[in-house]
């Protein structure tokens, strides 16, 4: 068996008690949080008589063990559920956001690959001139600035001020890709900056430390030309540790899309959790945590499998 599909079976097989513990963890957190979802849907003005029968309709009077072994029996065969408040079932719900919030992050890792990379390397290359100083402090910037100050900002800018771009609303990439996009390209470059900067910083270091490898002096002395030596040889293994900083990142794009769906009114998973959360709403908010930790364990997978493919030690190893 080939080493990397036998890294793959092996990774499968140790997600299984991964994942049992976060529908533990997921069931769990949602219990912690104060507030009692009878209460809130009554207004906080409903009796403790009208409180405990409807805490009983709901099933919040059984005990945390059997309500949690009914709810993962629900969730093995693809049931997370229904709202307490509009009835709907949690995995429409998700169906219906997810490709929002996906195209989202999507754009928002495409535009930090398409500048943050291109500017760790000219910053590397140009070590110590202006062209390095701006770029650092650029990026010293991007870190620095929250993305929902950073999305008022573009709001106004491109919005309000120059009119090139709609202020909320959103239309399906997959409907109109040019329409789309313009709903799209605000709120996923707000998202994107901080992981922009951070991969610029990365290749940047990473690009430094392998120029003064022996492989690149030998490169540069059989006579390679400059450019193939920067993008064959250094930028190529420069991005094996940005790999990985893009899948733990993945993470904080799906986090933060909660706070810029709100901001630009994108009808995604974000928005839902923001909602959820606001009214107590326990299957709904049971599921997106299940949801969101699934999937970022998923990517995860994905980028360590990738990881390993590109670099040659870890296969061989």
């Amino acid at each position: 068996m080939p080493p990397l599909l036998r890294h793959v079976i092996a990774r499968l097989i140790a997600l299984v008690p991964m994942l049992f513990a976060l529908s533990i963890a997921s069931f769990a957190l949602v219990h912690v949080i104060p507030g009692d979802p009878a209460l809130v849907m009554l207004g906080g003005e409903g009796t403790p008589q009208q409180v405990a029968e409807l805490r009983t309709q709901l099933g919040l009077d059984r005990p945390l063990p059997v309500r949690y072994w009914e709810w993962l029996s629900r969730v093995v065969r693809g049931d997370l559920g229904e709202s307490l408040y509009n009835k709907t079932r949690v995995v429409d719900e998700l169906i219906w956001r997810f490709p929002t919030t996906l195209s989202l992050v999507c754009l928002a890792l495409l535009i930090s690959i398409i500048i943050g990379v291109p500017a760790g390397l000219v910053s590397a290359v140009f070590r110590n001139s202006w062209v390095d100083h701006a770029a650092r402090v650029l990026t010293l910037v991007s870190l620095s600035m929250p993305s929902f100050w950073l999305g008022l900002m573009l709001i106004i800018l491109f919005s309000l001020k120059l009119n090139l771009l709609p202020v909320v609303g959103y239309t399906s990439v997959v409907t109109d890709l040019w329409s789309g996009l313009r709903f799209l390209i605000l709120p996923s470059c707000a998202l994107g900056t901080y992981l922009t900067a951070l991969l610029a910083r990365l290749v940047r270091s990473s690009v430094l430390e392998i120029l003064g490898q022996e492989y690149i002096r030998t490169a540069r002395a059989k006579g390679l030309r400059e450019r193939v030596v920067l993008f064959r040889h250094a930028l190529r293994n420069a991005l094996i540790p940005a790999v990985t900083v893009m899948g733990i990142n993945m993470g904080i794009l799906l986090g933060g899309s909660a706070v810029i769906e709100t901001l630009f009114v994108l009808p995604g998973v974000g928005q839902l959790v923001i909602t959820a959360l606001y009214n107590r709403d326990l299957p709904v908010i049971q599921g997106l945590i299940l949801y969101i930790s699934v999937l970022y364990v998923l990517i995860n997978l994905f980028v360590d499998v990738l990881y390993t493919y590109l670099d040659p030690r870890l296969r061989l190893g």
